[in-house]
């Protein structure tokens, strides 16, 4: 019986009966996991829920027995605590919105070290920032940044100012395109600006409420065009309200 010890990064945890929820994780070793977890009234049922929380990194020993969907774990910790990403109400909208993105792209269940290493350190940049500008433009640098890991990162040799986003092929354009997925010129010009992003200069990015949402409506747009349609995640209502 295969012992694997895992280093994971927990995205989901669903309810699939009186005595058991499954964790959806993405690990370091073998990508995408589903873990038994106990559920119910109980102390340790109780603990694996706090300790399972959206974006916690996690380590354990899984039993990786073959023709098996659902996996057992043994030992599950903290492989480092968190101290604020759960208890900030921006931080905690975020990491919920960012780990349902996560579950619903990362789909392979062989491990990927470069994907696997930029998730670990994003989620423990989103727990250190401080700055209120920072925190609610991190989503938005983080989903760019994961889609030029998936390979789908927009040409941003092909911008010019005016140009227009085509969101098909994810090229800038002189003109709209014909098959009507593409991107105004603010917003055309605001996925550029992303592409400038990063940790050490999110916060000197101004965007208003409304702006901020507009390149978020453009970013799951082209994410549905080129992975997975992102258009059913359920905390992006609750995450436009707060940012």
């Amino acid at each position: 019986m295969p012992q694997l010890n895992v280093n994971m990064i927990a995205l989901r945890l669903t309810r699939h009966s009186d005595r058991q929820s499954i964790l959806t994780a993405y690990s370091r070793e073998a990508g995408r996991l589903s873990i038994a977890i106990p559920a119910g009234g109980g102390k340790n049922a109780s603990r694996m829920q706090a300790l399972t929380m959206p974006l916690s990194l996690l380590q354990g020993v899984v039993d990786m027995r073959p023709g098996r969907e659902i996996v057992n774990v043994k030992g599950l910790q903290l492989a480092e605590p968190l101290h604020s990403l759960h208890s900030h109400p921006v931080k905690q909208m975020s990491g919920m919105f960012l780990a349902e993105v996560l579950a619903a792209v990362l789909r392979d269940n062989e491990g990927d070290a470069v994907v696997w290493s930029f998730i670990e350190s994003a989620v423990k940049v989103l727990d250190s920032l401080v700055d209120g500008k920072a925190t609610a433009n991190f989503h938005l640098w983080f989903l760019y940044r994961l889609g030029a890991l998936m390979g789908v990162e927009p040409d941003v040799s092909t911008y010019t100012d005016g140009a227009l986003l085509d969101l098909c092929d994810g090229l800038w354009r002189r003109s709209p395109a014909l098959h009507g997925e593409w991107l105004d010129k603010d917003e055309s010009r605001a996925v550029w600006m992303l592409s400038r992003m990063t940790v050490g200069n999110m916060h000197l990015y101004r965007f208003s409420r409304a702006e901020r949402n507009r390149v978020l409506d453009g970013l799951i747009q082209y994410y549905s065009s080129h992975l997975v349609s992102l258009q059913r995640i359920k905390s992006l209502d609750v995450l436009r309200m707060m940012l």
